[in-house]
Parts: C-alpha cells; structure tokens; sequence
C-alpha cells in the first residue's frame, strides 16, 4: 500500500446519505447532499476512521448475493469465512496479506501490538467491555505462528526517553514551545496539512509503532541472528492511520520498511476466528523478551492524558532527581475536550495541555501561530477518548454502547498501569540495558537515525499531485 492509497472508503450502493459520518468527521471530509451517496475528501482526510465506527447503514448476509458479496470482501480485503455485515464506511483490510505472509516459512514474522488492543479485542468474542486479555491475546499471535511477539508497550517506553529528553532540552533552551506529542498519525497528518508552519514544534520523535519497528530490524535482529531482510514486521494497532503512517516514505530503516503491514483490533479478531481459534479459553502467556516488556507508563499510552501522565513521570525524576510523590496524575486524565495544568518540577511550573478530540485543536494552534500560547507541552489526540475509542477498535452500533466502552477500556488500562512492578519508563530494566547495549543515550546518534523522523508539508504538493 502506498501512502497516496485511500484507506477509508465510502460504498455508494450502501451508503444512505444519513450524513452521521460527516457529523464526527473532525475535518470536514466527507462530501455529499443529505439522502445521497458521500464521498471522502482524500486530501483533507486524516483516516481516523471515526466515520466507519459510526456507520449503520449496511447489508447483511442474506442482503446481498454470495457473489455479490465475494466480490466486495475481495475489495475490502475481508475474510469470507468471517460472516459479519458489510457497512458503507469501511477500511482497507490487510488479513489476506498477513495470512499469506504467516504460511512462508522462508520469513520471520514479528508482531506488536498497541495498549489500547490487550483492553478491547476481547469484545470481539462476547467479554464485557474493558476486559484485559495481555496474556490471551500473546497466546493467540502464538498459534497464528508469529515468531515474536513483541509489545508497543516497550517501545512507548522508549518513546518517552526520547520524547521526555527532548521536551526537557527545548524547555531549557526555551526553543520551539510549545512542543506537541507526535504519536498519533491522524494529528501529525492533520498539523502536515493545515498548519505546517507550525511543524517545527512537533517532537521529532517517531511513534511508538515506528521505533517499535525500526528496533526489530536492529536490535532485534541483532539479539536473534536475523538479517533484517527476511523480517516481516506486522503491526496490531486500534487505528485505521496507522496502515496511512507505516507506509509514509520517510519511515524506514537502513532501506528497510520499519512496519510492513497494520491490522487493526477487528482484523485481528477476524483473523482468530478464522484460524478456529478459541480465544476464551486460551491459557495466558507472556509477550517474548526484550522487546515485550514493559512499565506501567507504557500501557496508559492507549487513553487520552496518557502519554503527558507517562512523560510527566519520567521528566519530573530527570529533572529533579528525586521520585515523583504521586504516579496517578489525575490532573491529566479526562474525556473529549481540551484539559490544561500547572505542574511543579522543582524549580520549573511545566504547563501543559492535553487535547482529546482533533476538533478541538485548532483554537490551540492558533494560539501557537499567534507567539500567545502559554503552554510548554501539548498531547494531541484525533480521537475523542484517545486510542482507546481508535477507528480500529469494535464497532459498536449504539452512542450509548461507544461510551460505556471508553470508559471501560481507559480503566482497565490504569488498572493494568497500576498493577506493574515498574511504572516508569526509565526505570525499566530492559530499556535501561537498551541503552546500555544498542542506543547510547536518548538523542544520541543511534537514536536520531532511528527513533526520530522529519514531517512533510501536505499543503498542496498531494493536492497538485
């Protein structure tokens, strides 16, 4: 998939013109007359897939011909095993690809897989809302026959190191703040595309996924006598941007895809059932070390206030050299909406904000545009409740249901978090011999070629093109 490639469609033969999708679309994409088949602004769009969380308009198996239908799970890239209806508002679906990479003994097959996925895809098969499933979830990548299975987790631990020494370094020099999170795709697509002389205030950091892969390739190689050649790297990520982001030019390694391929929670599930799998009733099992380990703080990464709770506990110890009196950092957790705080490290009053929802970003740009916004750090997020509520995720029909879920999910994350012997990033033991072995130190040289990336002016170049 190139990243020119629409991933978020709209089928004109079911689409009923409710308009519903254009309601949540937080960038004005979705082009069409009420009543009327819409389209999708490709240019405009940011691929959160929040239309096609949103979609009710349908038809189910009895609704369409066998071959009908044949022909559109080929073009939606479903599997026809899986029997589940076809809604107007989908995305590009990867399984077919994963499932034809998994049957080549010739490959290594890693896979990681986002916080938000061990707290939702249990959904998929009738569990309650919220149910963590780390161990199940590992269990089932097993009998999919992934060689590795490896955790986003620890490489957002990663992503605070790095992110966290690059705040703590702006703030000193007082050069390029306020600085904005850059791990959402959607958001980082979004400042690319209405605002990108401003992109000099994004982390140069690359997400959690993309350092993720760029370690495999590496270090990862390295540790299991790999070449990094013969390495698939598959992605199992709660948002639809995220096939967008690891196919982006600029993310590779030594020539190298970082992240050959991304699935989403649904796809997953899709996958499992599939296979025959019972998921339920799989023992649980541990994700493979090093690059399966993580701390608290990088499973809070999936909720919205997550990753400035994570950097706050890491930059508050750099900084200080002394421990944090309080890990749960209520003050940045919340909902949709725009939340701001006063945090005091020692001597520094860090401001911050944390943005959930992309529609409510542009107030806070303006700001920075006009040398008037007051803050040091800002966490954007394109979807309402963070990644939890991802365009990925389980479909759920009712607003009533999509709430309830949220929540669930959030809390089970911040129970997870607080259920780990080590909650901060730095502390924890395979990143520090990371560092030690492999990166150097955050910002080195190591690191800037492979965890840190260049944004693109999207203003007009894709639309001339």
């Amino acid at each position: 998939m190139s990243y020119k490639d629409p991933i978020i469609h709209i089928d004109e033969q079911l689409c009923t013109g409710c308009r519903r999708c254009a309601a949540v679309c937080p960038v004005g994409a979705i082009i069409g007359e009420p009543g009327h088949p819409q389209t999708i602004d490709a240019h405009r769009c940011v691929v959160c897939g929040q239309c096609v969380q949103i979609c009710t308009a349908y038809a189910a198996d009895n609704e369409s011909t066998t071959a009908s239908r044949a022909v559109k799970l080929q073009e939606r890239g479903q599997l026809p095993n899986v029997r589940e209806p076809l809604f107007a508002a989908y995305s590009s679906g990867d399984i077919q690809k994963v499932k034809a990479v998994l049957a080549d003994p010739k490959r290594f097959k890693v896979v990681q897989c986002a916080p938000a996925i061990r707290v939702s895809l249990a959904e998929e098969f009738g569990l309650p809302f919220g149910t963590l499933t780390p161990g199940k979830m590992a269990a089932a990548l097993r009998r999919l026959k992934f060689d590795r299975i490896y955790d986003t987790n620890f490489a957002a631990d990663v992503t605070i190191m790095e992110e966290g020494s690059e705040l703590i370094g702006r703030v000193m020099s007082g050069e390029r703040l306020p600085m904005f999170t850059s791990c959402c795709p959607a958001w980082v697509k979004y400042a690319e595309t209405a605002a990108p002389e401003l992109l000099e205030h994004l982390s140069s950091c690359k997400s959690p996924m993309q350092m993720a892969g760029a370690l495999f390739k590496t270090y990862g190689a390295q540790l299991d006598g790999i070449a990094p050649s013969d390495i698939f790297s598959v992605a199992v990520m709660p948002c639809t941007c995220k096939k967008f982001e690891c196919s982006r030019e600029e993310m590779s390694v030594d020539g190298y895809r970082e992240v050959d391929l991304v699935i989403t929670t649904r796809e997953l599930a899709s996958l499992i059932k599939d296979q025959g799998i019972d998921f339920i009733h799989l023992p649980d099992e541990p994700f493979d070390s090093p690059l399966g380990k993580y701390s608290g703080a990088g499973s809070i990464f999936g909720a919205t206030g997550g990753v400035m709770e994570a950097a706050i506990r890491t930059g508050y110890e750099l900084i200080t050299h002394e421990q944090i009196p309080n890990l749960q950092l209520d003050f940045v957790r919340g909902e949709e909406g725009i939340r701001t705080a006063e945090v005091q490290i020692g001597e520094l009053e860090l401001k911050v904000a944390v943005v959930a929802g992309l529609k409510y970003v542009d107030a806070v740009l303006a700001k920075v545009a006009e040398g008037t916004c007051p803050y040091h750090f800002i966490e954007v997020m394109a979807c309402p409740e963070g990644c939890v509520s991802g365009g990925g995720q389980p479909k759920l029909l009712l607003e009533t249901q999509r709430k309830m879920a949220y929540q669930a999910r959030k809390s089970a994350l911040y129970r997870h978090d607080s259920h780990q012997k080590v909650r901060k990033s730095h502390e924890n033991p395979d990143i520090i011999k990371l560092y030690k072995d492999f990166l150097g130190e955050p910002l080195g040289h190591t690191s800037h070629h492979l965890l840190h990336t260049k944004f693109v002016d999207r203003s007009f170049k894709e639309e001339m093109s």
